[in-house]
């Protein structure tokens, strides 16, 4: 028997799913616009910050390290994990496919589960995404272990021996909350707005008007007028053509322009807010207000600790806890490699691997290697500057030391 289905809305204890089934209805926000993980999509801000993530993450090298026994590491190039995760997860997906849409599964519904295909050995064959919408979690009254059951054309029971899941933000450690269904008004404004941007520019970015004529119309004339009218002038193919006025006709413009109504401010705010949501930096999804040839570089340094490395390490322990056994998982795991994002400009770059082979942390092969370049011969030894000597040196002509002052 099956007991105490997780929400994904709410992340507590509740049946069933609010999150799972507003996907299917269309939640509305207060804006009047039906807020799901697609139709925010359309929203140019949510686009972006979910392609900036997702296709950033995917890009970074995923390896899987062996211990040894002299602290080092090697990457396990014989085990089936090393494939799944680097190349080919499945028959039908690269790499960096899979990783895209497991990231964007994140960003958009919280949650990310991928089914576990092992052969007969129990050994890793392939990982297939799964929808979260038709996932639902529960927990079994009889052996209190999380059961997953896939919703998709009947009822699939998945034990969580064969489950690959990631959560995002979560306040149950099991369900991870939504981004979209938690900023569901902010998003569902960007969506009106966008609709009002494009109305507006259909009709030829002109608010509505009048038509002064001198003294009183028949029905026939106004609805003659009135149609010659709009047939000319509405639309945006329409837009900016001279208009001819008879007779006396007057056009007077009404109500206010985009501008005066702060139309693009609050656009822009929105753009703000919807990348703050998704933890990116202002100027990667184009809002270069507050960007500047200082700062930038820092900015692209904080996108790499501050919103990729919570991802990372969710990823990173996900996979320890589910794609290997309690016997590997003493000797192996798996890890992003994120140096590429933090190299920083080529003098900066320069100076720090000065200072690493200088103190003998790193050789000259190890720099090539992070510069991809090929290792030379003799490249592997390493080096230590000998121009300097500890404060307390032997005093010359006795057994003493001296700590460097003035016995003259």
């Amino acid at each position: 028997m099956l007991s105490k289905i997780f929400s994904a809305e709410t992340s507590t204890l509740k049946s069933p799913s609010d999150d799972l089934l507003e996907s299917l209805t269309g939640p509305q926000s207060a804006a009047g616009k039906s807020v799901t993980p697609d139709t925010a999509m359309r929203v140019a801000a949510v686009y972006s910050c979910v392609r900036l993530l997702s296709e950033t993450l995917a890009a970074l090298p995923l390896n899987v390290y062996r211990k040894q026994s002299d602290g080092n590491r090697e990457v396990a190039t014989d085990h089936p994990l090393q494939m799944l995760l680097h190349d080919l997860p499945n028959e039908e997906m690269t790499s960096i496919d899979f990783r895209t849409q497991l990231m964007a599964s994140l960003l958009l519904r919280g949650n990310a589960f991928s089914e576990v295909e092992r052969d007969r050995a129990g050994r890793l064959r392939a990982a297939w995404p799964l929808n979260p919408d038709k996932m639902h979690v529960a927990r079994s009254d009889r052996t209190n272990r999380l059961t997953f059951e896939y919703h998709d054309k009947g009822i699939q029971t998945i034990p969580a021996s064969r489950m690959w899941r990631i959560a995002g933000l979560s306040t149950n450690g099991i369900i991870g909350l939504s981004p979209i269904s938690q900023a569901r008004e902010g998003i569902g404004l960007a969506l009106a707005l966008e609709e009002h941007g494009a109305r507006l520019f259909s009709n030829g970015a002109r608010p509505g008007g009048t038509l002064e004529v001198e003294g009183k119309l028949s029905d026939e004339a106004y609805d003659r007028l009135r149609t010659s009218w709009n047939n000319r002038h509405q639309g945006g193919a329409n837009a900016h053509r001279t208009a001819i006025l008879e007779e006396g006709t007057k056009w007077k413009q009404i109500g206010m322009s985009a501008e005066d109504a702060q139309f693009l401010e609050t656009r822009k705010y929105q753009r703000s807010e919807i990348a703050a949501i998704f933890g990116v930096p202002p100027h990667m999804v184009g809002d270069l207000d507050k960007a500047t040839f200082s700062n930038i570089e820092h900015q692209s340094i904080q996108f790499v600790v501050y919103s990729l490395l919570p991802w990372l390490k969710r990823i990173e322990q996900s996979i320890f806890r589910d794609l290997l056994s309690p016997v590997e998982r003493q000797q192996y795991y798996a890890e992003h490699s994120v140096e590429g994002l933090l190299r920083g400009d080529a003098k900066a770059r320069s100076e720090f691997y000065k200072n690493l082979f200088n103190v003998g942390a790193l050789s000259i092969n190890d720099l090539r290697r992070l510069e991809n370049m090929n290792s030379i011969e003799g490249g592997d030894e390493h080096w230590l500057q000998l121009n300097t000597a500890p404060i307390t040196v032997p005093r010359s002509g006795s057994g003493k030391t001296t700590t460097g002052e003035n016995n003259a």
